[in-house]
């Protein structure tokens, strides 16, 4: 049997959910459920197929779901003494490729979510609405490499907009519908079950993934991303964001961001211009059947300390490489997925019970979460553009300076025109060095990149860990 592929979905056609009543209170943004409870803990009631009603789902839900177009101008050359011969600019030749997606409405007054790849490196963002009469502009408001998303926001009023579920108490086996534009098809509905929970898939090209996917076999196509899973009263349970796949269509299996994290992920971009993520300055690694047997398990329940950050919150609240992590704040952890995923509710500052068993005794801890830099603080937007450069700069954390051993270092991002495309540098590429110089500000290092002449070296960390320098000549 071939391999099945893990393909994101959301260059061909879209699909979209609308996320539930959102208000503007005391300068802080706030999603609320159609019941005015919050998102953590609005009651999901299971539906059996006898009394299953797709069509009242789908007439709650589709009409929040939208059409993303995208326009991006690309590089079509990507050699140099093609374009000195042809007499063309260094920078190659480029031209407009478009692409679609979709997209789920959640306020009223225009946010929207969406994946992050759907809208990545655009240009030009339109979003049209489910009745295919009337189109808007869209802007980027934030996004989140860690989980694929991305908020967008439209110039409109009274738009129709999904209410949020609870993805925490979706259960196997219950019904759901998936709502998009598969292969530029608007208004698309399918039907499925929820086939399981806390799939991590290895999807997510970031140094700090969070992948905990609800997976389903509803019928999802390209174009589904950024769409909405729904349950069976219509509300939000999940962003669809990719398929497995060996033919890039439907194959069986489709992957959702719970609902839950999508919240969480919108208020930050929101409330913060930044996602506020907690750190507990330790790694963790599933139970194999060696270490199990090892261990004495008798089940999978649990997963194991694979490293501790010296001084971080995990060593500081005392657990130690190969403590067996049982629960985070008294939820079960059965799997490196579903421990990310609690943590990803949480923001720095906040405190987190760990239950564990070392040697064969359970232990009972709590330590407190860092943001990226080492500290308990709100985290503001840290990434700077250079249009010059044609890409994004920001800077790394001081865990990945720590694991990196470097001192200081600046993650590219949104390669578009300019010159680190010329340059051949790839997303994700950390930026640790300028003609052997170090820069702790970001600012100071753009600045230094748009102003070099002659030869020219860029030293550097790409994301799978390979260390690694471009040099060039800068006219």
């Amino acid at each position: 049997m071939n391999k099945l592929a893990i393909v994101a979905i959301g260059f061909v056609g879209g699909i979209f959910g609308a996320l539930s009543i959102a208000q503007f209170q005391k300068k802080e943004f706030h999603l609320d459920t159609v019941n005015g409870s919050p998102v953590n803990t609005i009651d999901y009631k299971g539906t059996s197929l006898a009394s299953a009603d797709f069509v009242k789902a789908s007439q709650a839900s589709i009409h929040s779901v939208v059409f993303i177009k995208t326009l991006t101008n690309q590089r079509m050359y990507q050699d140099p003494f093609y374009d000195f011969w042809s007499g063309m600019d260094f920078f190659g030749r480029r031209g407009p490729v478009a692409s679609s997606g979709s997209g789920v409405i959640l306020t009223a007054d225009g946010y929207i979510v969406t994946n992050l790849h759907v809208v990545k490196n655009a240009d030009q963002i339109e979003v049209i609405m489910n009745n295919n009469k009337q189109s808007y502009k869209a802007k980027v408001i934030g996004t989140d490499p860690s989980t694929d998303l991305a908020l967008l926001k439209i110039d409109a009023n009274n738009l129709p907009h999904v209410v949020l579920g609870n993805s925490d108490q979706v259960q196997v086996g219950e019904w759901v519908l998936a709502v998009g534009n598969p292969f530029n098809l608007t208004s698309t509905v399918t039907a499925g079950i929820v086939s399981a929970k806390g799939r991590n898939i290895n999807i997510v090209n970031n140094q700090f993934p969070i992948e905990s996917f609800i997976q389903t076999d509803a019928a999802i196509n390209p174009g589904n991303s950024g769409g909405a899973l729904v349950d069976l009263e219509g509300k939000l349970i999940g962003i669809n964001t990719a398929i497995a796949s060996n033919t890039g269509s439907y194959n069986g299996y489709g992957f959702a961001i719970p609902v839950n994290i999508v919240a969480k992920i919108v208020k930050d971009l929101v409330d913060y211009k930044a996602v506020q993520r907690g750190f507990t300055g330790m790694e963790v690694k599933e139970i194999d059947g060696a270490t199990a047997l090892r261990l004495k398990i008798n089940n999978n329940h649990g997963v194991i300390v694979d490293y501790v950050l010296p001084e971080g919150p995990a060593e500081q609240a005392g657990i130690r490489v190969g403590d067996l992590v049982l629960k985070i704040n008294e939820k079960d952890i059965d799997s490196k997925a579903n421990l990310d995923e609690q943590i990803a509710y949480l923001r720095p500052g906040d405190k987190v019970k760990v239950n564990y068993i070392r040697d064969g005794k359970t232990e009972v801890t709590t330590l407190t979460l860092l943001n990226e830099q080492g500290t308990t603080a709100i985290m503001k937007k840290g990434t700077v553009s250079s249009d010059i450069l044609g890409a994004d700069f920001q800077p790394i954390s001081k865990i990945e300076k720590d694991k990196l051993g470097v001192s200081s270092g600046f993650r590219i991002s949104n390669i578009r025109q300019g010159r680190i495309a010329s340059m051949g540098i790839q997303e994700g590429f950390v930026i640790t060095g300028l003609n052997k110089k170090s820069y702790d500000n970001v600012d100071d290092l753009i600045k230094a990149i748009e102003n070099a002449r002659g030869q020219v070296s860029i030293e550097g960390i790409f994301a799978n860990g390979g260390r690694g320098v471009f040099s060039f000549y800068m006219y």
